[in-house]
C-alpha cells in the first residue's frame, strides 16, 4: 500500500505540474474563467432601468459602482447616470471632471465603492456591442482590466423578464492567438445562450458575454 500511495502522490504531483498548479511561473498571467459572475444589485438593476426607460428612443450611459471581490465575483451596488449631448453613447460621453466630482460626493457620504465599468441601454434592439462600445470599453479596461460593459435594454425589458447582459473585452494577445478567452469550467452550463442578433454583432469576437445575477 505504501508504494501505491507513493505513486498516486506522484502522478498528482505531475498532473499538477502539468496544469501549472505546483510551482507557478512568476510570468505565467492568471487565467480568465467562465465561473466569473457579476451580481448586480436590486437598487442598480431598477435605476439602470428607469434612466433607460427615461432616454427612449435615445441610449443612454452610466457608471456602475461596485467592488472586484476575488477572481470570481464583481458586485455592482449603485450606478449614476452621466450627462450626455447628441445620441450617441461613446467614450467622448464620459466625462472625467464630472465623474470626479460625483466620486469625490460619494465618499463624503461614505460611499467608498470603485467604478467596476459602465452601462449604456439599447431601446429595443437587444444587448450587445457596436465597435464604439468595444472602444469604450477598451479604455475602461485599460483603468482596470476586470471591468464590465452591461447593456440594458429598457424597451423589451417588460415585467418580471429583464433583458441585460454583460460583456468585457477579449484582449489583443488573445484574439491574434485565436483561442477560447476564458478557461473552461464546469460553470459554463450557467452562460446563457446567445442571440443571433450579439453574434452577428461579433460576440466571442471581439468580446465575451459574462453570467449576471440579480
Amino acid at each position: 500500500p505504501d508504494s501505491r500511495d507513493l505513486a498516486a502522490k506522484m502522478d498528482l504531483q505531475a498532473l499538477l505540474a502539468g496544469h501549472g498548479m505546483g510551482q507557478r511561473g512568476a510570468a505565467e498571467p492568471p487565467t480568465l474563467d467562465s465561473s466569473e459572475q457579476v451580481y448586480i444589485s436590486s437598487l442598480a438593476l431598477l435605476k439602470m432601468l428607469k434612466h433607460g426607460r427615461a432616454g427612449v428612443p435615445f441610449e443612454v450611459m452610466g457608471l456602475m459602482l461596485g467592488e472586484i471581490v476575488d477572481d470570481y465575483t464583481v458586485t455592482v451596488c449603485d450606478v449614476f447616470a452621466m450627462p450626455q449631448s447628441g445620441t450617441g453613447v461613446s467614450v467622448e460621453a464620459v466625462d472625467p471632471v464630472f465623474q470626479q466630482e460625483m466620486m469625490d460626493m460619494l465618499k463624503q457620504v461614505g460611499r467608498n465603492e470603485i467604478v467596476v465599468g459602465w452601462y449604456h441601454s439599447h431601446p429595443g434592439f437587444g444587448c450587445w456591442l457596436s465597435n464604439v462600445d468595444v472602444n469604450t470599453s477598451q479604455s475602461f479596461e485599460q483603468l482596470n482590466e476586470r471591468s464590465v460593459a452591461v447593456v440594458v435594454d429598457p424597451v423589451q425589458s417588460v415585467k418580471g423578464k429583464v433583458v441585460i447582459d454583460a460583456f468585457r473585452c477579449i484582449p489583443q494577445p488573445v484574439l491574434m492567438t485565436g483561442m477560447e478567452p476564458r478557461q473552461t469550467t464546469s460553470n459554463i452550463g450557467q452562460l446563457s445562450k446567445p442571440s443571433m442578433q450579439a453574434l452577428v454583432h461579433n460576440l466571442n469576437r471581439t468580446y465575451y458575454s459574462m453570467p449576471i445575477n440579480y
